[in-house]
């Protein structure tokens, strides 16, 4: 039993179940314990005390975070993929590119342009001509580094 007094009233706090038998009579006597001291504080104390808990959570500042990432769509779910920051399996909706080429581009990077994917060591130039043909689709915006630890795996599995 922990036994604490704060502005005049006390307060007892019971810890968890003990052994059978003997910590049964122990724990009638805390749970009198608990009532004799739960009994001395008002209502109007209560509530007060509640009241100022309550008014400690508001008056706490709201912390500035991203909610959502702006260029969500960009991750797979428009037309347009971003090559710095989409996961493999968003280039599956445009055929050829998915998943040698996905791969290749996930594995490289970060790229300031579009144009920076036909640099990639080992594209082919079928591989380059695929590229071509979705260059359109695909954007280069700032890698965002909780998007880049995802690209190859991003738990999605069947």
């Amino acid at each position: 039993v922990l036994r604490e007094e704060r502005d005049g009233v006390a307060m007892a706090f019971v810890s968890g179940a003990g052994a059978a038998g003997a910590a049964q009579k122990k724990t009638s006597a805390r749970c009198a314990a608990v009532r004799m001291s739960a009994e001395s504080v008002s209502r109007r104390e209560v509530i007060a005390g509640a009241a100022a808990a309550l008014a400690a959570i508001v008056a706490v500042p709201a912390v500035r975070a991203d909610i959502e990432y702006p260029n969500v769509g960009f991750l797979g779910g428009s037309d347009q993929i971003d090559v710095n920051n989409a996961n493999i399996r968003a280039y599956a909706k445009y055929p050829g590119m998915y998943p040698n080429i996905a791969g290749l581009i996930c594995k490289g990077g970060p790229y300031d342009s579009v144009s920076d994917l036909y640099k990639i060591p080992g594209l082919t130039d079928k591989q380059k001509e695929v590229l071509k043909k979705y260059e359109g689709n695909l954007v280069a915006l700032p890698p965002r580094p909780e998007y880049m630890i995802d690209r190859f795996n991003n738990g999605l599995y069947r």
